[in-house]
This record gives C-alpha cells, structure tokens and sequence, in this order.
C-alpha cells in the first residue's frame, strides 16, 4: 500500500501581502479540481495502429483500381494530338461533308471535346488511332486555326485489342452507331481487311467486321465489291452511290465484260465534279448500256397520254439527264437526272 504524504499548513508569512505574493492560482486553472490539469488524452497506440493499415489499405485499392481502368482502356487519359497516328488502320470513312466538320468543330469550340476517341499503345509515348478519326481531323483544324494550347491535346481511351480484326471491328462499330457508313465505304473496308492480311477471305471479313448485321446486308455489302474492285479508282464521289444503283452497277459489272472498260472512259472524259453530277452519268451509263428495241434508254417507255411513242427523242435536255418534253396536257419531265433532290428543288421553286 503507498505512504500517504503529510499535508502541512500554510505558514503566516507566507500568506502576508507584499510585493513578492504569489500570483494566485485558482484564475490560472479555473476548471481543473485542485488546480492540477489532467494530461492530455491520447488514443490507444492500437488505434492508431487501425486508422494508418485502414488508409493504406484505402490507397492501394484506389490505385489498383486505377491500374485495372487503364490496363482494361477504360481511364481517359489526355495525350498530345501529335502523338496520335491517324494511318495506323485504313479508314472505313472515305470523305465527311465540309458543312458536318464545321458543325462538329463548332461544337468543340463551345463545349469541348464530350467523347474520347479509342487508340491503341503502338509505342512507348505513342499511339495508333482505332476509331474517332473525325474529332481527331476536328481538333487539328482548329489548332491550325487558332493556335491555342486548348486544342494541343486530346482525350483518348487507350485500348488493349487482342489482334488487328478487333481494332478494325471496333472502329466499323464506332462508326456505324456514330454516322453510319455507305455501301461502298463498307465493302471497301471488307477489302482492305483482305488485303491487309487481317481477314483471311472476303466471308470472314464480312462475320467479323459486320458480325451485328443481318445476314441481308452483309450480302449487300459483298455485292459491291466488284463497284470497290472495279470502279474504286475512277469514282470522285463514291460514297453518294445509293443502294440502288450501286447493286445495278454490280450487275451490269459481271454480266458485260466490255461496260467497265466503256464507264471508265466516260468517267474519264467527263469527270463529274458534283456527286449529283457523277451519279447522273452512272445512271445514264446503265440506261444505255440496257437499251432495248432501238429506242433511246433515256426515253420514256410506253405510250398514252402525255407520253411519247417508241423510238421518239426524250425532248430537250434541260440539264445533264434532265429531258423536257411539251405534250398536249402541258410539260413532262424525264430522264436519269431527275433524282428526288432536284425534284425537290423544283417543288420548292414553284411554290414560291
């Protein structure tokens, strides 16, 4: 048991007033029983122990976590535009219309870059573009344009695809949600895939690359390979070939071994500079090349009122494939030429 310590009164002279009193203690400590302050309290050493393993433990997962987004492409990283190869794939997408770029860099000029395009690691410090090749395009302009350091930089996923098929797969995909592609952007890409050794035959490049289309469009897209084989090198304006008149080209291409050979020296000599104007000459060239009983392929076909007899001209050309033509009943409009966009134009003139 431990000694308990005499406590011994004050002295008087220790109490007297004076100069040299000493300073009085109950203001100093007003709170602490017998002026005499607690010690500070600490948190248990095992406590402190927890909290530094449980934010440890907190660190590493952010980081792995961190680690698993970037190894699986899904952390958007910022990289320099000139570290981007646009050439690492060919490129499904043929032209964009100049009004869509200018829509598209406007819309980047105001709101910034909302979706990262998807690129692959071809290099330390470099990489190889798989899809989002328009707001790649997009942003070079306007960094040529401006100069600004707002537009040295891009947002980019940086994928990880197990072989060349799948980087091509993913930028058809991206595109075909995105725009959507044209016949003969898509047979063409199914070309290039065969050619470049990604797909070992046109079959397996169309299950591959257009492994979500039906089985419908995946033949449409193999009927325009001869018009990609063919004509790829002479068309100006490929990407405005409809449906339509592309699958007609295809078959006029296997069936009359002398029509390619005659097109392309059309193509050659008249060198359409509107897609209007090229699909007006593709037109014709199938009319001729179909015509029958000696009549003109541009003229109309049967006979009535307001219509002309066999073997009689179309009338007066007004425009390229565009024939007037006055009949008792008024005025009648024929030929290739007349697509639904002039049509409309007409309407929209006679109406005001």
């Amino acid at each position: 048991m431990a000694k308990r310590k005499r406590l011994t009164p004050p002295r008087p002279e220790d109490l007297a007033p004076g100069p040299q009193s000493a300073p009085e203690t109950k203001g100093m400590f007003p709170s602490y029983p017998m002026g005499v302050a607690p010690a500070p309290r600490r948190s248990p050493p095992i406590a402190d122990m927890a909290g530094a393993a449980a934010a440890h433990a907190a660190l590493s997962e952010v980081s792995a976590e961190m680690q698993t987004a970037r190894d699986e492409g899904r952390l958007v990283q910022l990289l320099a535009l000139d570290t981007v190869d646009e050439g690492y794939l060919v490129r499904d997408r043929i032209t964009v219309a100049e009004d869509e770029m200018q829509t598209l860099m406007a819309s980047l000029r105001a709101r910034g870059q909302q979706t990262p395009i998807e690129v692959v690691e071809t290099a330390p410090g470099r990489f190889g573009l798989i899809s989002g090749w328009r707001r790649l395009t997009a942003l070079r302009r306007l960094q040529q344009e401006t100069d600004s350091a707002e537009f040295d930089t891009i947002r980019a996923l940086v994928r990880r695809p197990e072989g060349a098929a799948q980087a091509y797969v993913s930028m058809v995909e991206e595109n075909e949600i995105r725009v959507g592609l044209s016949y003969f952007e898509r047979a063409r890409i199914v070309a290039r895939a065969v050619e470049a050794g990604v797909c070992a035959d046109v079959p397996g490049a169309l299950n591959t690359l257009f492994a979500s289309a039906s089985r419908a469009k995946r033949s449409k897209i193999k009927s325009f390979l001869p018009v990609v084989e063919t004509l790829g090198a002479h068309l100006r304006h490929p990407t405005a070939l409809s449906e339509r008149l592309g699958l007609e080209l295809s078959q006029r291409l296997q069936s009359d071994p002398g029509f390619a050979a005659r097109l392309k020296d059309r193509l050659r000599k008249a060198a359409p500079e509107t897609p209007e104007a090229e699909v007006v000459l593709l037109t014709r060239a199938l009319a001729d090349a179909k015509g029958q009983g000696g009549r003109k392929a541009d003229g109309p076909a049967r006979t009535g009122a307001g219509r002309a007899p066999l073997g009689a001209p179309p009338g007066e050309e007004l425009a390229p494939g565009v024939f007037l033509r006055e009949t008792a009943g008024g005025l009648h409009l024929s030929g290739p030429g007349l697509t639904p966009a002039l049509v409309a134009r007409l309407r929209k003139a006679l109406a005001g």
